[in-house]
């Protein structure tokens, strides 16, 4: 782990269990996502809209408003608090906005003292479909009044999806160097190294230090997301996913990353609590191996979510979650979700609470 320069003062990436102002999602529109499966998809995002809606608002990106009709329909039937969702026609290509949504930031400079960090999204540098995605962050900022920060390095946009990292909210971040650093495959940023993406993780989100895993699981599309695999819970608590069976593809890498975490710090130079989060039973369908892991959990203001797929260890991993966090932890049946290549966290965003106003002198 390499310590970087002063970060700035004036932005920071808040952490996910802080206060929300709202939870952003994409109503399920590219049946292309889950072929042959996505009957079902809908009504899993509706749980979540009612679960995450209990505590925050939801704003609900639509395509259309004959889209925003059947979404309000099929809430209204689960008892979601419609009150507290915000229907925003926003065409899209997908719905994964962990990365293709607005990266929110605290701003001391901005009115309401929060910002949009506007990165590029290439379809993970490897789907084309993506030129909708790509205009979200900034279409977000516009909407909400919000300052928009467009992030350059070398004379270019920087690409960085949100699943690519996990923060600390206390200035420290983690990544892989299967997602940031591969010079072949899916490559978001060509001819960056760790001293660039540092300075990058400097100047958008006011991090000052960054720590490297290796890989990510199997099955994972974007090429090794943080998000299906290591996740911060409080300042000082982290899980990490854990193989147990030597022959599955994901043992060798899990270790490899239980080697390497036993070398992170904390911003005071203290030793982090690492706790082993089991991976469920490998997950095929169609001859494929999906990236299940119930790391891809999202932090709420009323609840966890996270993400069960039918499988024996779904309840030692709620059990888990459940003994980290001050709030309750609930599961979603993931396994139609999954076939999506990502479930919960993939699918979300939070967006930070405002800064309260000063009162009036």
């Amino acid at each position: 782990m390499t310590p970087m320069p002063a970060a700035s003062p004036s932005l920071r990436l808040p952490a996910e269990w802080e206060p929300h102002e709202a939870t952003w999602l994409t109503w399920p529109q590219a049946t292309a996502d889950w072929p042959g499966r996505f009957q079902p998809i809908p009504w899993v995002f509706a749980e979540m809209v009612r679960r995450l809606a209990l505590g925050e608002r939801v704003r609900l990106l639509v395509g259309s408003v004959q889209v925003a009709a059947r979404a309000r329909g099929m809430l209204s039937r689960v008892h979601a608090p419609l009150d507290q969702v915000d229907f925003l026609v926003l065409p899209t290509d997908r719905g994964w906005m962990r990365d293709s949504g607005p990266a929110f930031v605290q701003d001391l400079h901005a009115p309401q003292g929060v910002a949009v960090a506007g990165f590029g999204f290439t379809g993970w540098a490897k789907y084309d479909n993506h030129a909708l995605d790509t205009l979200v962050p900034e279409l977000a900022a516009a909407r909400l009044g919000l300052p928009f920060h467009s992030i350059e390095h070398k004379g270019a946009r920087v690409v960085l999806e949100g699943g690519a990292i996990d923060v600390s909210g206390a200035g420290l971040i983690i990544t892989t160097e299967e997602c940031l650093l591969d010079p072949a495959v899916q490559v978001r940023n060509p001819g960056f190294t760790k001293a660039d993406y540092q300075s990058v993780f400097r100047q958008a989100f006011g991090a000052s230090s960054v720590f490297w895993l290796g890989q990510g699981i199997a099955g994972d599309d974007t090429h090794g997301h943080v998000d299906d695999l290591c996740r911060f819970v409080n300042e000082r608590t982290l899980v990490l996913c854990q193989e147990k069976n030597p022959a599955d593809a994901n043992f060798r890498p899990l270790a490899e990353n239980w080697e390497r975490i036993a070398d992170l710090r904390l911003p005071d130079g203290s030793r982090p609590e690492v706790v082993a989060l089991p991976m469920p039973e490998p997950l095929i369908f169609d001859g494929q191996r999906l990236p299940a892991s119930y790391a891809n959990f999202y932090i709420g203001n009323a609840a966890v979510l996270a993400p069960t797929f039918n499988d024996p260890n779904d309840r030692l991993a709620l059990g888990i979650l459940a003994e980290l966090f001050d709030r309750p932890v609930i599961g979603i049946h993931a396994v139609d979700l999954v076939w999506g290549l990502g479930t919960i966290h993939c699918l979300t965003r939070q967006e930070p609470a405002r800064r309260t106003p000063a009162p009036r002198p």
